[in-house]
């Protein structure tokens, strides 16, 4: 398996962030934070009362930055924070400029409580012609063993030896 190696996450909290460094840690690979052009409150409640009604009516922010050279990435992991079982509007954004079809996309999500929620299922939607592999999933900011159990799933999907 070619490993260009893209890892693509939206961070409001900075947990995904996390996980995205450690990955990066362990496979190498390109780093790209999606970033809102206009980014969500400080405030919590107010976050959480903007996302929720974005995602109700599938709204997409415009984002900062572009991938260059999209083509030479093989695999994607794509990083978003649980909100309301779904994945951030950036990320949707994000999924939605690029073409993934023959790319593989690995999910890693944190969350607050509700897993993984639907967002594996999401970005299927997103891009139906993509391979999406097993997604990582964490809660919040749990720090016990997480070097290592990044490490067992990104071995037992098959990215690192």
């Amino acid at each position: 398996m070619n490993k260009n190696i893209l890892i693509a996450y939206y961070s409001w909290s900075g947990n995904t962030k996390r996980i995205a460094e450690f990955i990066h840690q362990e496979v190498g690979g390109v780093l790209f934070e999606i970033e809102p052009e206009t980014p969500y409150p400080l405030s919590y409640q107010a976050t959480v009362d903007q996302a929720k009604r974005e995602i109700k009516e599938g709204y997409k922010p415009p984002i900062k930055g572009k991938v260059e050279n999209m083509e030479i990435f093989n695999i994607v992991f794509i990083g978003t924070p649980n909100w309301w079982s779904s994945i951030a509007p950036p990320v949707a954004t994000f999924l939605t400029q690029y073409d993934f079809s023959k790319k593989i996309i690995v999910p890693f999500c944190t969350h607050g409580g509700g897993g993984q929620g639907r967002i594996v299922k999401d970005i299927k939607k997103l891009c139906p012609n993509a391979q999406i592999l097993e997604i990582f999933s964490i809660y919040g900011s749990d720090n016990r063993n997480l070097k290592e159990k990044i490490s067992s799933w990104l071995r037992k999907i098959g990215v690192k030896e």
